[in-house]
């Protein structure tokens, strides 16, 4: 530590404990130690700080106008020492990550690669899985932090990320590729292929705030099993906008009559605990 920043500190304590004696056991000193540091400050100021006497000290008029800026001192003293037990902190360690295809694909590449500019030598470790998969897995400790579909349990912390829109999906040769919006009722006039594996899938809500039961030929959760699948007209499916980028399949995608969209966002199980990796790569998420 700064000798200075001893110097402040010793002041600071001194004041604050009305006696040498008790500065010294707080800062781990020795009680002549403490009054040699202050009486260096008051050599170097060419003011008196403190009165001594035998009920103990106090402060000086002088004393008292220079403590504020001692403390503010020390204040940002402590600041800079936590940044840099931070940047120590960052210089090697992992960060688990749960996450389903569409993150992975689209949003986690650039955000590791701006994340690695500064911090290279983090390494990062992806389980991909469904919504519920990463809640259990955040909650398990399994991963530090998971990205979701809001709202999701509330044991979880969350962070909104973006809202993506629910598009259907077609193979090109279909009646309706050519419609502006497809029309919500027509779901039910073909095979539909559900991405998810419950109820609690998106597609799924539609049809159940809608009033329409779709014959349901495949269930799954890979989004690239499905449009591979509409893609040799099988059927047609509801699939999210963000994993439609840069698709090699040959299908078409309609916006709905009736706009759907899920929310995205990351969770963690508790963000205040999180370790400075986690907490600083949560920072750069906005570079997706």
């Amino acid at each position: 530590m700064d000798m200075n920043i001893q110097k402040y500190m010793a002041f600071i304590s001194t004041v604050e404990y009305g006696s040498f004696t008790k500065a010294a056991k707080l800062l781990n000193y020795s009680q002549s130690g403490i009054s040699r540091m202050i009486n260096d400050l008051e050599k170097e100021w060419g003011i008196s700080l403190l009165e001594r006497g035998r009920s103990g000290v106090r402060l000086t008029s002088d004393g008292m106008k220079l403590l504020p800026y001692a403390k503010n001192v020390c204040r940002e003293y402590q600041k800079l020492q936590i940044q840099v037990d931070e940047l120590n902190g960052l210089q090697s360690g992992l960060i688990r990550i749960g996450t389903f295809s569409s993150v992975a694909t689209h949003w986690l590449p650039n955000v590791i690669k701006e994340f690695q500019k500064d911090y290279p030598n983090i390494e990062y470790e992806l389980l991909l899985g469904d919504y519920t998969e990463i809640e259990s897995w955040i909650l398990e400790g399994r991963v530090d932090c998971g990205f979701l579909r809001l709202p999701t349990i509330p044991e979880l912390e969350t962070i909104f990320l973006e809202q993506d829109k629910l598009l259907v999906v077609l193979p090109e040769e279909h009646s309706m590729a050519d419609c502006e919006y497809f029309p919500v009722k027509a779901l039910a006039d073909s095979p539909f292929l559900l991405l998810g594996k419950d109820e609690n899938s998106e597609a799924a809500e539609i049809f159940k705030r809608c009033g329409i039961s779709p014959e349901i030929h495949f269930t799954t959760w890979d989004d690239y099993a499905i449009m591979s699948m509409v893609e040799s007209g099988l059927g047609i499916s509801i699939l999210p906008e963000l994993i439609l980028r840069r698709i090699p399949y040959r299908i078409v995608a309609k916006e709905m009559e009736v706009p759907a969209y899920r929310k995205i966002g990351v969770a963690l199980k508790d963000k205040k605990s999180a370790s400075m990796a986690v907490k600083r790569f949560l920072d750069y998420i906005e570079y997706r």
